[in-house]
């Protein structure tokens, strides 16, 4: 209706600066009683719902101006009113919470055998022990076995396990999984009604329901300030006999820095927030998250990054490990298989330039046989590629050396010999340290990882990042239950999460919060804020934008009140006619809308400057990190062989490798020492990037004993304790210089400029 009074209030001033002062007082009035009208249905409605407050003094001062005459003073609180109500209902404009994502992800048909034929049924129409057909990038639509050939499955949405699983005959498949590899046949156990997915489904249904809506800011203050105008209204009404001071009362203390302020900053709050890439979809989760004190987060995929990683290579002793690399990811450039990609995107990181492989085929769930060049190349898992290679020191090496929890191996035969194999992880993300610290010293007290992957590996991801307590092998209903536990003992609780499993906790929690750029549909539907860019440390911004809207907004609340009090008392005493009191709080509004509106830009530094970096700065600064990885790859595969190299060969490594180093890592580390001067230029502060600089300081002194080692050997060749004090040397430089590389990446993260 904001238009509609705008349109009366505009219109009757020019009638009554015209002199139509019977027709201004018409159109205010007829505008005010419209509102009024609406207004008084949507009382009943709270009433009924026992919920009221804010709206009860709106209609008295509208009815209470249209009783007594008050025809500018009725359509100025209309207007103030109606005002309000629009900027609250843009704050709480949800992206929506009907489930359409979550159920879209579950296909409607499905291709059934029958009588010898494939058909396309309806997925409802698929019974137990129906053969279905699930082709490669479907979701499988019911709950089965697999049946007749391996089934390699991508189980993240439902599990938090980042890396695909192999499912051979007679094996269980959940509904909700999506079939990564090549098409299989799948025999249904449920059906799709009863399947798992299904049950997600009615999980998240379930949460939404019996959610307890929050508390809004605004709310707590109004039925307070109601008693207080009422008490005033009346006691000017009785001792004095004039009904218009008591509505002079009324007009005044038309709640607006309620009405206003508080949908202003709140509104402004989300705005900043998208500008930040994060999604709130309305007031309420906003205020939740200011005033939150307990966060449960997700493993894989949150805290994690969710995708297979190359961590480690080993190869033969007469191999070159990026050579390893080289080859493996030139044939799985063939494959659409996760783990194949990952080796590919390995190698274009590390600057190697692929061949087209030929002759290639692949065993579904198993590995690629293939040639690239002149070779013949056998790649994919341990039980694949070791069929056929004759028993040797390095195969028994190979084999134990596999053997690590929480990766995924890649073995590599070459014309019929074992040739090495690779490991790859899903790796903590480099801002997670960051964001728990930040998240401590913004007010929360207590962290959870809550995660359905096997107890050891949440335990090793839970020690790294340090939280209170982790909870580890759970389905969805358990984050559900384990999200009521913790409101139990302390609300608002946020729930970080972004796979299927997370959903039905996303929609318990008194805030939910999506990790939405790869995460699930069904995770971002269910949740009330979604981060749109794939870094966590987006949670951290939301997390400081809402307290400082929460608190601008009560700045607003607390000067306004105080203002309308002292203009009720006013009122009260004769001293503000009921149009003046509509002014008087016109010009209120004016003032708290001007300091609410101070949530849509960043707070105002005083004092200590705070150094930052540019976006491009940023990005370039991490591109040249990957595009060292093979620098500081080549440190720890050189270190892992160099004992078992002739002696000559030993001195042409080590002279390559320190060549290496000082052509390409000491002039980066250089390039950052610049970048540390610029942002200590920038600030005031004791210098905190000190213990970054001596430990450039300490990777320069390693090369130098590197090459002062290397030079010793000129003249003769190097026994076995001088190999293995330089083994000592390499393994100390990999490790500070990878855990250097991932400190300065949290740290430049952390300087991310507005």
């Amino acid at each position: 209706m904001l238009p509609l009074v705008t349109l009366a209030l505009v219109a009757g001033g020019l009638a009554w600066f015209a002199g139509q002062e019977d027709l201004a007082a018409q159109l205010w009035t007829t505008a005010t009683a419209a509102v009024f009208a609406v207004l008084l249905v949507d009382i009943g409605i709270g009433l009924h719902r026992k919920d009221f407050g804010l709206d009860l003094i709106a209609a008295l001062a509208m009815g209470g101006a249209i009783t007594f005459g008050e025809h500018l003073a009725g359509i100025v609180v209309a207007l103030m009113f109606t005002g309000g109500q629009f900027l609250e209902t843009f704050a709480q404009n949800r992206a929506g919470r009907e489930m359409t994502a979550l159920l879209s992800r579950v296909p409607s048909r499905a291709a059934r055998y029958q009588s010898g034929r494939i058909e396309d049924v309806a997925v409802s129409g698929i019974a137990p022990g129906d053969l279905i057909l699930v082709r490669r990038g479907e979701v499988v639509p019911v709950d089965g076995i697999v049946a007749g050939n391996a089934a390699v499955l991508d189980e993240s949405a439902l599990t938090g396990e980042a890396l695909p699983i192999r499912r051979t005959s007679g094996q269980a498949v959940m509904s909700g999984t999506t079939n990564a590899g090549d098409a299989f046949d799948l025999q249904a156990t449920s059906a799709a009604a009863d399947s798992t997915y299904a049950g997600v489904v009615r999980l998240v249904e379930a949460a939404q329901r019996t959610k307890a809506p929050m508390v809004r800011l605004a709310a707590r203050f109004g039925l307070a300030f109601l008693a207080l105008t009422l008490t005033i209204a009346t006691s000017a009404w009785a001792l004095s006999g004039d009904a218009t001071r008591a509505l002079a009362v009324i007009v005044v203390a038309t709640p607006c820095p309620l009405i206003l302020a508080v949908p202003v900053a709140v509104v402004s709050g989300i705005s900043r927030c998208a500008k930040k890439g994060v999604l709130v979809k309305d007031g309420g989760a906003l205020e939740a998250l200011a005033a939150a004190r307990t966060v449960l987060l997700d493993k894989t995929g949150t805290v994690t990054d969710g995708r297979a990683r190359l961590i480690e290579i080993k190869a033969r002793g007469d191999l070159d490990a990026l050579e390893l690399l080289r080859l493996a990811a030139s044939l799985d450039q063939s494959s659409p298989h996760v783990v194949a990609q990952a080796l590919v995107a390995a190698a274009h990181e590390r600057g190697l330039l692929l061949d087209v492989p030929s002759d290639v085929r692949e065993t579904p769930g198993s590995g690629l046989t293939g040639r690239v060049g002149s070779q013949n190349l056998v790649i994919g898992g341990w039980a694949f590629v070791s069929t056929g290679i004759e028993d040797s020191h390095f195969r028994r090496e190979i084999e134990a050396w596999i053997r690590r929890d929480g990766t995924v191996a890649v073995v590599v035969a070459i014309d019929g010999a074992l040739a090495g194999a690779m490991l790859l992880a899903d790796q903590i993300r480099p801002e997670a340290g960051f964001v728990l610290r930040h998240l401590r010293q913004a007010g929360i007290t207590r962290i959870v990882l809550a995660t359905g992957d096997r107890a050891d590996l949440a335990a090793g991801v839970a020690a790294f990042v340090g939280v209170d307590d982790v909870i580890s092998e759970m389905k969805p209903e358990d984050k559900t239950n384990a999200v009521k536990m913790e409101q139990a003992r302390n609300r608002p609780v946020v729930m970080i999460g972004d796979g299927v499993n997370d959903a039905p906790a996303l929609a318990a929690a008194d805030v939910g919060i999506a990790m939405g750029a790869r995460g699930a549909a069904a995770s971002s539907e269910a949740a009330d804020v979604v981060i749109l860019l794939d870094r966590l440390d987006k949670l951290v911004d939301a997390l400081q934008i809402a307290r400082r809207s929460r608190r601008i907004a009560l700045q607003s609340v607390y000067a306004g009140m105080g203002l309308s009090i002292a203009g009720m008392i006013a009122a009260a005493f004769g001293y503000l006619t009921p149009v003046e009191g509509a002014l008087f709080q016109e010009a209120i509004d004016v003032a708290v809308i001007l300091n609410a509106l101070r949530a849509l830009g960043p707070p105002i530094s005083i004092g200590v400057a705070s150094p930052r970096l540019s976006k491009e700065d940023l990005l370039a600064l991490e591109a040249e990190h990957r595009a060292l990885a093979d620098v500081v790859d080549d440190i720890g595969i050189t270190a892992d062989r160099i004992a078992r190299l002739p002696g000559k060969k030993a001195k042409d490594e080590l002279e390559r490798l320190d060549r290496g180093l000082r052509d390409r890592l000491l002039p980066h580390e250089k390039r950052d020492e610049q970048v540390y001067a610029r942002l200590r230029r920038r600030n005031t502060s004791p210098d905190v990037l000190a213990g970054m600089s001596r430990t450039h300081m300490e990777i320069q002194r390693q090369i130098h004993n590197l090459t002062v080692m290397r030079k010793a050997f000129d003249s003769e060749m190097p026994t076995e304790t001088q190999l293995s004090e330089v083994q000592r040397l390499l393994h100390g430089l990999e490790a500070i210089t990878r855990l250097h590389f991932a400190q300065e990446e949290e740290i430049y993260r952390s300087l991310e400029a507005e």
